[in-house]
């Protein structure tokens, strides 16, 4: 079976066996695409987590054959090294990482957070944010949204700032 879709703004075809392939091994072993981890395999953790149409979603347990037609975001294709996104850029600001294993997920969770939610509370932080850090690096996470916010904010607004 043939899948058509778009990851990180580039048209995609990928023949694949089975429809049912959690689309995380299709972006890591058939794209080369590494940086979305693979953690718990039961959509619990959020390592594995992407952007689906723009939704933050567990692609480990997220059948392939649901992205065909769909703009899919990994990590590389959130921002790049010399313009990195809002949530990257605060991410080295707050120096999050400690491990840095769950990272790409937290960030793309974020990101989706930030597109529905611009300036995001504590309590919204906590009810969407629910990825799984080994490390416990969740009090410089809270802080990196919310630096993420603000970059955002910053981005998005035309007027000067004075």
């Amino acid at each position: 079976m043939i899948i058509s879709f778009t990851v990180n703004n580039q048209p995609q075809k990928v023949e694949i066996e089975d429809p049912n392939t959690p689309l995380l091994w299709v972006v890591r072993d058939i794209l080369d695409l590494k940086g979305t981890k693979f953690g718990c395999g039961k959509a619990a953790c959020g390592a594995c987590t992407l952007l689906v149409d723009g939704q933050a979603i567990r692609s480990c347990s997220y059948a392939v054959k649901f992205a065909e037609g769909k703009q899919v975001t990994t990590i590389e294709g959130l921002g790049t090294p010399e313009n990195p996104h809002p949530v990257q850029q605060a991410w080295i600001e707050e120096v999050v990482p400690q491990c840095g294993y769950c990272q790409p997920g937290f960030m793309m969770a974020t990101a989706a957070l930030l597109n529905e939610n611009p300036k995001p509370t504590d309590e919204d932080i906590d009810q969407n944010i629910i990825n799984i850090c080994r490390c416990g690096t969740y009090y410089r996470m809270r802080k990196a949204i919310h630096r993420a916010a603000e970059l955002t904010g910053d981005t998005n607004d035309s007027t000067p700032k004075l």
